[in-house]
């Protein structure tokens, strides 16, 4: 089975999620955790995380903990 991509970002309001994305360029990921910041952050109680699933850690969460 082929991997969607080692960069995950998750959408995800009232903790659960809405909506995922995966890529295989850590720049891309990036792009799309910015641009979905912009457009989803001001959902009711949203969160985006990004994530290198290679590695398990988070490279970028909104809002910032």
């Amino acid at each position: 089975m082929n991997s969607p991509g080692r960069y995950h970002l998750l959408l995800a309001t009232g903790g659960r999620p809405v909506q995922h994305g995966w890529w295989g360029s850590e720049e891309t990921g990036r792009d799309k955790f910015r641009r979905w910041v912009g457009k989803y952050g001001s959902m009711p109680d949203a969160h985006l995380t990004l994530s290198d699933e290679e590695t398990d850690h988070v490279l970028a969460a909104w809002p910032h903990r």
